[in-house]
């Protein structure tokens, strides 16, 4: 195997290139390089960035089928149960603005237990809203989410009132101490 090394060495002795090359060209080689690792790197995070594109799809799929699973308002039942809904819903809003003029450090934790409350009863509507998707002709469902609405205004008319007070006695021991 070193006969033929040598061997072919002897064929292609003259024929070498063994000038200095061009002023700068280490330089540009070097630029050559360091442009090549940018791609290295981009090669290197690709199943990152795949892997981050794979969870974002996952997310959206899921998002999706969440949106999917929406249930159904009373509105969609009769006009007399939109109308219905539109009261409760219009009823709570008032509600909840009356409340958050209300808050300040002295309420706030009150308005934060009262607002977590409500958010138990908005997320067992929504399971009421799912099953009467599935049976619409079941009227226990529609009073159940009747009667989900009656009890968040009743947890934010409450509030309203502990609210009041919290304020009445705030005066009372300012009176006090004035």
């Amino acid at each position: 195997m070193q006969d033929n090394l040598e061997k072919i060495f002897k064929e292609l002795e003259n024929q070498f290139d063994v000038e200095e090359p061009n002023e700068g060209h280490f330089i540009r080689f070097e630029a050559k390089l360091n442009k090549g690792t940018e791609s290295t790197i981009l090669f290197k995070l690709w199943p990152f960035i795949a892997f981050a594109a794979s969870i974002i799809l996952i997310f959206g799929i899921w998002l999706g089928s969440a949106f999917s699973k929406s249930g159904m308002e009373l509105a969609s039942i009769s006009s007399e149960m939109g109308e219905t809904q539109n009261f409760f819903v219009a009823t709570i809003e008032k509600e909840l603005a009356s409340i958050e003029k209300e808050r300040n450090p002295d309420t706030e934790r009150l308005i934060s237990d009262g607002l977590q409350q409500l958010n138990k009863l908005e997320k067992q509507y929504l399971v009421l809203s799912l099953e009467l998707k599935e049976n619409t002709a079941d009227k226990r469902i529609i009073y159940a989410m009747i009667s989900n609405f009656q009890q968040r205004i009743e947890v934010l008319q409450s509030l309203l009132i502990q609210i009041q007070d919290v304020k009445q006695l705030k005066t009372q021991k300012n009176e006090k101490y004035s």
